[in-house]
C-alpha cells in the first residue's frame, strides 16, 4: 500500500511545565486508508509517547477524538488523510478549558448535559410484568434524529455562542432535551423548561448553524433549538390565554 509523508503540527501544553502552549512538528509515514486518528496515535507510539489525547472505538461512535483539524472540530476517525493537505495543524477542541495536549476538560459540559433531565420521565408508572411502553414508528421518528447524538462535542467547539458565553446549555444538550420533549412516552418537559427555556437555554442561540454543520451524525442540534423555540412560545401565549391550564 503506498505511503506519502505528512507534516503534523500538533499542539503541545504540559501544565507541570510552566510554559505556554506551542506547536511540535512531526514528520510521518501515512497510509492511503489512514485517518487523522491513525497519525496521532502513530506519533504517539513510534516519536513521543509523552503526547495526551483520548480516543476509545475509532468507529465514531464513542465521540472521544474529537479534536481541531486544520481549524475544523471534528472527529479524528473520520478525517481520512488522503482528504487532507500534507500539513496538518491539530489541537484540542476549542471552547473548552484544556487539561494537556489535546486533552479537555468536559466537567462544564457535562453538567449542563445533566441540567435538561435528559432521562424519560414516564408518563404513567408500569411494573414490569405490566410490558413496555407501546410507540407507533410514527411516534418514534418524531425524535429519532435526534437521538443520534454522541456526544463528540464538536458543536460546542463550532458555536460562536459558546465561545462567547460559557454558561450557555449548548447545542447537543439542548437537543437531548428536544428529543425527550417529543417523546410520547415522556411527561418531563415543564420539568426541563427552568433550563431550555431559560435565557443561559435556546434563547442564547443566535441560529449560525455551524453545530448542525459540523455534526458527524447529522442530528441537526440548530434544528432542535429553532423547534424548541416555537414551542416555548406557545407554551407562553398558552399561559396568558388560557392560565387554567398551567395551573
Amino acid at each position: 500500500m503506498s505511503e506519502r509523508l505528512v507534516e503534523l503540527e500538533i499542539l503541545r501544553y504540559d501544565p507541570d511545565a510552566g510554559a505556554p502552549p506551542a506547536f511540535r512538528s512531526y514528520q510521518i509515514p501515512c497510509q492511503e486508508d489512514w485517518v487523522v486518528l491513525d497519525a496521532v496515535n502513530y506519533v504517539k507510539d513510534e516519536l513521543d509517547r509523552t503526547l495526551s489525547f483520548r480516543w476509545s472505538c475509532h468507529m465514531a461512535v464513542c465521540g472521544s477524538c474529537a479534536m481541531m483539524v486544520n481549524g475544523e472540530p471534528t472527529l479524528s476517525c473520520k478525517a481520512f488523510l488522503r482528504d487532507l493537505p500534507d500539513r496538518i495543524r491539530i489541537e484540542p477542541l476549542a471552547n473548552f478549558p484544556v487539561e494537556r495536549d489535546l486533552v479537555t476538560n468536559i466537567d462544564g459540559f457535562m453538567r449542563k448535559l445533566a441540567s435538561v433531565k435528559p432521562f424519560l420521565q414516564p408518563r404513567e408508572e408500569r411494573a414490569p410484568e405490566d410490558g413496555e411502553h407501546h410507540q407507533t414508528p410514527v411516534q418514534l421518528r418524531r425524535f429519532k434524529q435526534f437521538t443520534l447524538c454522541i456526544n463528540c462535542m464538536v458543536c460546542y467547539a463550532a458555536c460562536p455562542q459558546c465561545a462567547l458565553n460559557e454558561d450557555f446549555v449548548g447545542p447537543a444538550a439542548l437537543a437531548l432535551a428536544h428529543r425527550y420533549n417529543l417523546d410520547s412516552r415522556d411527561l418531563g418537559r415543564a420539568a426541563r423548561a427552568d433550563v431550555v427555556a431559560s435565557n443561559q437555554g435556546i434563547w442564547e442561540c443566535s441560529f449560525v448553524g455551524a453545530c448542525s454543520e459540523v455534526c458527524p451524525h447529522h442530528v441537526d442540534p440548530a434544528a432542535a433549538i429553532q423547534q424548541m423555540k416555537i414551542a416555548s412560545t406557545m407554551d407562553y401565549f398558552m399561559a396568558m390565554l388560557m392560565p387554567w391550564r398551567s395551573k
